[in-house]
């Protein structure tokens, strides 16, 4: 025997059972990856309209959406996937959302890069107000 003690078949087990999921969240998370997959793709109700004030931006984090509301009271909506690598953004912070895994910026009233390394705006989404309640959809 060479003196290394041989792993269990527990612990072989074990680590070939973790493999695959590591190699799943390097994949969603990785450059190029556009995050088609987490972009909304219906209509999603997103609230009340009066949970934006004029000004300001508010986060549907589970959506993955930013709704903005400018000073003449008109709304914005964009996807909250990062160009970059895909991620989910899940910080607001004022009107400028933060990506938490290579740390673009983005500003959530027009959807511009604000810091590097994203290059690449993000995905405008139509907004509408039905019935007192924002909807945002696909395709601005």
């Amino acid at each position: 025997m060479s003196g290394r003690p041989v792993p269990s078949r527990r612990t072989v087990l074990r680590s070939a059972a973790l493999t695959p999921v590591a190699g799943l969240g390097l994949a969603a998370c990785s450059p190029g990856d556009d995050g088609a997959a987490a972009q909304p793709t219906a209509p999603v109700d997103l609230g009340a309209e009066s949970e934006v004030a004029q000004g300001a931006a508010k986060l549907y984090r589970d959506q993955n959406v930013v709704v903005s509301r400018a000073q003449d009271g008109s709304l914005k909506a964009y996807s909250t996937i990062c160009t970059h690598a895909g991620c989910p953004i899940k910080k607001l912070e004022g009107t400028k959302l933060v990506c938490p895994c290579h740390g673009s910026e983005f500003d959530a009233r027009t959807g511009e890069v604000l810091h590097a390394p994203a290059t690449v705006a993000l995905m405008e989404l139509r907004v509408d107000v039905q019935q007192g309640r924002i909807v945002a959809t696909p395709g601005a």
